[in-house]
């Protein structure tokens, strides 16, 4: 239109570090971090930031340069989620259950120029510094983060490396780099890799500021909220709320360590209105010993996510007061993409009909443009009959840039114009998506497609189970059939035989599993569970022959 011009005074690259810069001023005296005994203020906060980006530019990083992060949930991880992109850097956080020789690999692909280490992680970080030695790939610098509130320790004194709070003390209180395009990286996250080798999501600073408001709103984060932290920062920069929390003046509560003991204690003692968690944290709370749990001090609102929830531990966790949503979405959706919003008409239903609606998926958040449940070949979508099964896919703002020096793999996820999830649904008649599964997940038997995520949701049913996963194994007659990978709760005793029949007796029977096996699961550190080496054990303890019985 004739007279319409773009200038700085109508237009301004979307940042999450306005967040900050806001909160450093409307909030200012109010608590933005505590840790302990240890807290600061949104003006402190920001100062620090500020410093750290100084700091970062004083070691020589420049606009684009990857700096990564090895740390759990403490302050220093929450500043870098501001320090490192006020520097003009993108900022790598990395899965704290990696091995040296996985850290390795990812410092090695996405060519971090520093990477600050939490002082629990040194040996870690050490070990993959040992590996890269050995090739010609150029060392990062390290910059060890002590605990918090403490002296540097004696072995970040006698280790030579540079330190996090003398690197602050070096920043000066300077104009900080905001990004020239929305759309330049903010962030590098690593997929978990429960399916294939993890890939470098690229995510932006627009995607990260739309996702960071759709979570505060769809979470029912009104203004000052507690934030408790039990989501890894690392994964998918903890769902987008380490900028979420600053957009709303927000208290972040850090704890090193998640169990139940710690989060009943913090909700108690700073009066947390807010937590996430997938569903293996909400499993640890539900199960609780009596002596362990407090009452809460007021409504506690729960995300939960990373991988579907069982009805069961949704029901219990709503017994103990919980306020519970549903969110779903993946490392390329900046985390949470769709939310199960919940409708008044449903609180007059049964609770098991309650908690079987929370725990689907739902529908797209107010920062994503679309979802869709289509067949993979044809890119139709499917009949909303809660039946047809199809793949999950998203379009919008809050989908990723690409994949780091993948472009192969990058096209083959937007081919046909949608993000492919690889996830497998079904479409409600309200419009509500379901998971049923991974497409690698899910198990064909005798033409038959069973859903792992139905079979799961009936055993975690049983009074007994703790945690069960359910994958394929091989079968001469049937091609696979279900074996569960079962974990019983502390003083709790149940065999094969009698799981094998609970199942039977709630699902059609060749949806029940023919094998069971008693052990821990392997997870990754976001609480999903890792498939593949199950897949792997269950395919090496052979075929079940046409006249053989579960192995028990």
């Amino acid at each position: 239109m004739e007279g319409m011009i773009r200038c700085s005074a109508n237009y301004v690259p979307l940042t999450p570090i306005s967040f900050l810069e806001r909160s450093a001023v409307v909030y200012r005296d109010r608590p933005s971090v505590v840790y302990g005994d240890v807290q600061y203020t949104w003006k402190e906060t920001h100062q620090r930031c500020i410093k750290l980006a100084s700091g970062l530019a004083h070691l020589g990083i420049s606009r684009g340069d990857v700096v990564a992060a090895l740390a759990p949930n403490v302050p220093a991880m929450y500043e870098l989620h501001f320090g490192v992109p006020m520097a003009g850097a993108v900022l790598c956080t990395l899965n704290t259950r990696h091995d040296s020789a996985m850290v390795s690999v990812l410092l090695r692909h996405s060519e971090a120029k520093i990477i600050f280490v939490d002082y629990q992680l040194l040996p870690i970080a050490q070990g993959a510094f040992e590996i890269l030695s050995k090739t010609s790939a150029k060392l990062p610098l390290l910059v060890l983060v002590p605990e918090c509130g403490e002296q540097v320790s004696t072995v970040a004194s006698s280790s030579g490396n540079l330190e996090y709070e003398s690197l602050l003390a070096i920043g000066k209180l300077r104009e900080v780099r905001r990004p020239k395009d929305e759309c330049d990286p903010i962030a590098l996250n690593y997929t978990s890799g429960t399916t294939s080798s993890p890939k470098g999501v690229i995510c932006s600073h627009r995607g990260a500021y739309l996702n960071s408001l759709a979570a505060a709103l769809f979470n029912e984060m009104g203004l000052m909220p507690t934030y408790l932290w039990c989501v890894p920062m690392f994964h998918c920069n903890g769902w987008c709320l380490t900028w979420a929390v600053a957009a709303q003046g927000g208290t972040n509560v850090c704890q090193r360590t998640v169990n139940a003991k710690e989060i009943f204690d913090n909700i108690a003692r700073h009066k947390v209105t807010h937590f996430g968690g997938a569903p293996t944290v909400l499993n640890m709370i539900a199960n609780a010993q009596p002596n362990v749990r407090k009452p809460l001090p007021g409504k506690v609102a729960v995300m939960t996510g990373a991988a579907p929830p069982p009805p069961q531990v949704l029901y219990k966790m709503e017994e103990l007061g919980f306020t519970l949503t549903h969110a779903y979405g993946l490392t390329e959706t900046y985390g949470p993409g769709t939310v199960c919003v919940w409708k008044p008409e449903w609180n007059s239903l049964p609770q098991e009909e309650q908690a079987k609606i929370k725990a689907r998926q739902g529908v797209p958040h107010l920062g994503l443009d679309e979802i869709d449940i289509k067949d993979p070949v044809t890119m139709k979508s499917v009949p909303s009959d809660a039946k047809t099964i199809g793949e999950v896919m998203f379009r919008g703002n809050t989908v990723m840039n690409g994949y780091l020096k993948n472009l192969k793999a990058t096209q083959d996820a937007f081919d046909g114009g949608w993000f492919r999830s690889g996830d497998l649904g079904v479409r409600h008649p309200d419009g509500y998506i379901e998971l049923k599964d991974r497409s690698k997940d899910i198990i064909i038997s005798g033409g038959e497609n069973i859903s792992t995520i139905e079979v799961e949701s009936v055993l975690f049913s049983h009074p007994s189970v703790l945690e069960a996963a359910v994958v394929g194994r091989p079968d001469d007659h049937w091609g696979e059939t279900p074996c569960a990978f079962v974990k019983l709760k502390d003083g709790c005793v149940a065999n094969g035989e009698e799981i094998i029949k609970y199942c039977r007796d709630r699902l059609p029977h060749y949806m029940a599993p023919r094998t069971v096996v008693f052990e821990d699961l392997p997870k990754t550190s976001t609480g999903k569970t890792q498939k593949y080496v199950l897949r792997e054990k269950a395919k090496a303890m052979g075929s079940i022959s046409k006249k053989g019985t579960s192995k028990l």
